[in-house]
């Protein structure tokens, strides 16, 4: 197998609107006024591709992670180019053909992505009117643009035929081009997702389904505990197994390569049953999250400081806790990666196939440019799962065993106990109301190890830390502000004129953590918002009233009373062992606002939980695909309805014990909300605001909230699951 190093090969024996990447030392006209994306790669090529055969292909550095970002992306571009989605192919994620994007994180892709097509898009149709007022002999503003084509009267001229013959090269500008003349032709209308239809039909759409010429299988044989050591391992007979190809050991890293998957299974269950290990044990086992969290030595970073303490009013204080939790992907971890003539190509459901390829390249000893990362979406990724860990596993066994693909899957005891885990989290929060009942101070203290720890350095790849020669994770950061990491949205939104909020970062885990969908916005946003209904109902304040009253955002007032009025809020009555709750966050206090209301049924003999109804406001700025939006809100609520109502993380004194669905059980289809609605308000001209990560937090608080209201239980730490509702 070959590997495409580029796009100026497929220019032979055609012409084609291409715009040349730029040289090393170019200079850049007026740099930082381009979009963000767009600003990294300025050359339209990057982005847009339109051949004389009337081929259009459209490039983002951004992942599809079940998102809906392939089909949301194209929608901006067929509305610029004035075209159907459907005339568009895309190509995402591939550091031999796509943009540097970095990470597909933080609910960034519609505004990096999306924004940097849009203004790319646009320039890409101001030149091809240009051509088109030339050929044509008739002024641009003249012109109709239609399906490809500009018109002048009878006369007509495509866009293959606009770029037949020539090579254009042109780099982006800092002035977006004026919008398209007419209505919009593709945003603002649900259209079938592109990725849907493999899904469905039990077709190929993940990269656990990918089967490749010659492909071999392998499985990993994992320490029995994060500091077990290997003391022996008899690999003789295993070696003699029937198609088994080669065992491969590198200090901890134990793998077993076979010419059939099952054959694989077997081989390494016999591997793990011929080793001896060591297991000391490791891990301070304390039961309390709140008293294990605080314990660990914390960097104390204020990110707010407003105003000076009240001394004068009424006092109140609480903590709120969350304990370790797995992204639980539903399908296990999954890479293939192969060897060729000193290339390697890596397929991988990667959420950052560029930070992954750096990654891979000091884990290996190679050049950047001699590995090749492919993004295929996997079944279940969010967040710093296991994805770029079994592409490290298959990178190395691809090394040991040159020209055939090698798939290595992992098991799902090996997805639970070895992803990294989201991180646990304390949140100690204060307030002072005055006589009016206001909040005139507030005091927010977040105890929290590492959220974000993804690849980029092979010491976060979790085989480069078992080799014989392993690679030291490196010290964990914290991101800054305004986005954050485990302080993320710590700051309120509220107005509040006496404000100090401290992140208590804590560098060295006790165990791995990293990215899990929202980062610290969850449990920050599960704090203030379930501390805002404590103080509503201590000022003898509606909750919903008591929020409006501090908010001086028009749009955060607005989801606010749509959420509310769409519930039935205001006219609201109790039913037997029912009770709602409000919650409202803008994710990252610059992405979308979203307010959530829901009802809940709580069973006091069983503990149980139920969510009866769920109604959301949201504003993401211009919608592109409402259909899309809407999914990623009602996936946010059951998500952190699962995280919520049921998961946490447990171990011992040497390992973690939750490594299948019985120890750690994640919401079933019957758990779901009998009813969720979303509510949308269109902001046309407003930039995209991302919608993956802004429900999660206002749903556990809201949640939260409602079982307060059902049964008086004011329960602060998670989950609220069935036994510590009976216990309550």
């Amino acid at each position: 197998m070959t590997i495409d190093t580029g796009r100026r090969a497929l220019l032979a024996g055609g012409g084609a609107l291409t715009l040349s990447f730029a040289l090393p030392g170019a200079a850049f006209a007026a740099p930082g006024e381009l979009p963000k994306s767009l600003d990294k790669s300025p050359w339209l090529d990057a982005w847009i591709r339109i051949e004389a055969n009337e081929r259009i292909t459209v490039f983002t550095g951004k992942a599809e992670l079940g998102q809906g970002i392939k089909t949301a992306l194209l929608q901006v571009v067929a509305d610029e180019l004035r075209l159907a989605p459907g005339r568009l192919q895309l190509v995402t994620a591939d550091t031999a053909r796509t943009p540097d994007e970095g990470i597909t994180a933080g609910s960034n892709s519609m505004k990096d992505s999306g924004t940097a097509l849009r203004h790319a898009a646009g320039q890409v149709r101001l030149r091809l009117g240009e051509l088109a007022a030339t050929r044509l002999g008739a002024p641009l503003g003249n012109l109709a643009l239609k399906d490809g084509a500009f018109s002048a009267g009878a006369r007509r001229v495509t866009f293959g035929q606009l770029v037949t013959g020539q090579e254009l090269h042109l780099r982006a500008t800092p002035v977006p081009a004026p919008p398209p003349p007419g209505p919009r032709t593709a945003i603002g209308k649900s259209v079938p997702r592109v990725d849907i239809p493999a899904k469905v039909t039990g077709g190929a759409a993940y990269v656990q389904d990918l089967r490749l010429p010659q492909m071999v299988h392998a499985r990993i044989v994992r320490p029995p505990s994060q500091a077990a050591r290997l003391i022996d391992v008899e690999v003789a007979a295993i070696e003699r197994l029937p198609g088994v190809l080669k065992v491969v050991r590198d200090g901890r890293f134990l793998a077993v390569i076979a010419e059939g998957e099952y054959r694989a299974v077997k081989a390494a269950t016999a591997l793990a049953r011929a080793t001896r290990w060591e297991t000391p044990a490791s891990l301070p086992v304390h039961p309390d999250v709140n008293a294990f969290i605080r314990a660990q030595p914390a960097e104390v970073l204020p990110i707010l400081a407003r105003g000076a303490p009240v001394q004068a009013g009424r006092k109140f204080a609480a903590r709120y806790t969350r304990p370790f939790q797995l992204h639980a992907s539903i399908g296990p971890s999954c890479a293939v990666a192969q060897l060729v003539d000193g290339r390697y190509t890596v397929w991988t459901h990667t959420q950052g196939v560029f930070p992954l390829r750096t990654a891979l390249a000091e884990l290996i000893a190679v050049n950047e440019d001699t590995i090749r990362c492919i993004h295929v979406e996997g079944s279940g990724c969010y967040g710093h799962n296991g994805a770029d860990d079994v592409a490290a596993d298959a990178i190395l066994l691809a090394r040991a065993l040159p020209g055939r693909p090698v798939r290595v899957q992992w098991m799902r005891e090996e997805e639970h106990a070895w992803e990294p885990f989201g991180a646990a989290m304390v949140v100690q929060v204060a307030a002072t109301l005055d006589s009016t009942g206001r909040i005139a101070d507030w005091q927010h203290d977040v105890f929290t190890p590492p959220h974000n720890t993804r690849p980029g350095k092979a010491g976060n790849l979790l085989a480069a830390t078992h080799l014989a020669r392993p690679f030291v994770p490196p010290v964990a950061k914290p991101a800054p502000q305004p986005e954050g990491s485990g302080d993320r949205n710590a700051i309120p939104y509220y107005v509040l004129p006496n404000a100090r909020v401290v992140h208590h970062f804590q560098p060295k885990p006790v165990l791995r953590t990293s990215a899990l969908r929202g980062l610290g916005a969850y449990c920050n946003v599960f704090a203030i918002e379930s501390f805002m209904d404590e103080l509503a109902r201590a000022a003898n304040s509606d909750p919903v009233a008591f929020r409006l009253r501090h908010l001086a955002d028009p749009r955060a007032l607005d989801v606010i009373k749509l959420a509310a009025a769409k519930f039935g809020w205001d006219g609201y009555r109790r039913p037997a062992r029912r009770g709602r709750g409000f919650a409202f966050a803008r994710y990252k206090n610059l992405a979308s606002y979203c307010a959530i209301a829901v009802e809940v049924e709580v069973a006091r003999e069983t503990g149980l939980v139920r969510i009866t109804r769920a109604v959301s406001a949201v504003d993401c700025g211009e919608i592109v695909s409402p259909d899309g939006v809407r999914n990623q809100i009602e996936g946010g609520i059951i998500q952190s309805a699962s995280w919520t109502l049921l998961e946490q993380v447990r171990f011992d004194a040497s390992r973690v014990l939750t490594v299948d669905w019985a120890s750690y059980p994640i919401l079933r289809f019957a758990q779901a909300p009998d009813q969720i609605d979303v509510h949308l308000i269109d902001r046309p001209g407003q930039p995209f605001l991302g919608t993956g990560e802004a429900a999660q937090g206002p749903a556990a608080a809201a949640i939260a909230n409602a079982v307060f209201d059902a049964c008086g239980l004011r329960m602060r730490d998670l989950p609220l699951d069935r036994a510590r509702v009976r216990k309550a």
